[in-house]
């Protein structure tokens, strides 16, 4: 059987090399680039990549778009900072050689912030359904919190690698916080979408708080050292920085 790679990029040019390495055996490489200003489509293009330029629909239904083109049998979904490991390539490699294969397979992912592999806190293993029949799942959630699931009637029969997605999040606080920024209004937009209308000091000040002491401590997140000290805090500093987007976006309404 047959494999298409479905990634979706903007500016990539930084990550996208190491990424197409790693699937550079595939039939089937399908980039979709919101509009790159550096060398990220020339670079794909290298790679044997077929790019496809597409204005930015949010980040469920780009990555839909992109798996829409795919044509081969199986479909492997990639960010664009993501690498498929040699363990986790040999998996992949069995299971389209298999004809009595799942419909989909879950692999592990080792979220690396400022270099280091986080392994507590609930960042792995992080489990993600992105090795699918072509046909059989579909892009959902709410943006910026895209997954895949299979379609209604599909039968879930999958299997689980024991290798991983190494996915390199977060290289610099600078680049940590501006995605935080990002995320932090597509959240409160999500929020205010739902209908909520009330504003409450709680969520600026003790859910940020709960939210770090929950994973720092009982998800065991200072075993990560001082990243994950990092890491956690500039997450409850986003759980903050989204309610009072909330209520800016409420205000603004009245």
């Amino acid at each position: 059987m047959t494999l298409s790679v479905a990634i979706v990029a903007m500016d990539e040019e930084a990550n996208i090399g190491r990424t197409l390495a790693s699937v550079r055996w595939a039939d089937e490489i399908v980039l979709v680039d919101s509009g790159s200003k550096d060398r990220t489509c020339e670079i794909a293009r290298e790679y044997g990549a077929r790019v496809i330029v597409e204005p930015w629909r949010g980040y469920v239904a780009q990555k839909q778009y992109a798996v829409d083109l795919c044509t081969k049998d199986w479909v492997l979904l990639l960010d664009a900072d993501e690498e498929v490991s040699p363990g986790l390539s040999g998996e992949i490699r069995a299971v389209l050689s298999n004809p009595g294969a799942p419909n989909a397979c879950w692999t592990p992912r080792k979220n690396l912030f400022l270099g280091r592999w986080m392994k507590h806190g609930g960042f792995y293993p992080d489990p993600k359904l992105r090795f699918f029949r072509r046909g059989m799942a579909i892009v959902a959630g709410h943006d910026p919190h895209d997954r895949v699931d299979l379609k209604p009637g599909i039968e879930d029969n999958t299997r689980q690698f024991k290798n991983a997605l190494i996915h390199y999040s977060y290289p610099t606080m600078t680049y940590y916080i501006s995605h935080m920024n990002r995320y932090s209004t597509l959240g409160a937009e999500m929020v205010v979408a739902r209908g909520r209308r009330r504003f409450l000091v709680l969520d600026i000040t003790c859910r940020p708080l709960l939210t770090f002491i929950y994973n720092y401590f009982f998800r065991l997140g200072f075993l990560d050292g001082r990243e994950g000290f990092l890491l956690h805090m500039g997450h409850a500093v986003y759980v903050s920085w989204k309610y009072m987007k909330v209520w800016e976006l409420q205000h603004q309404k009245v």
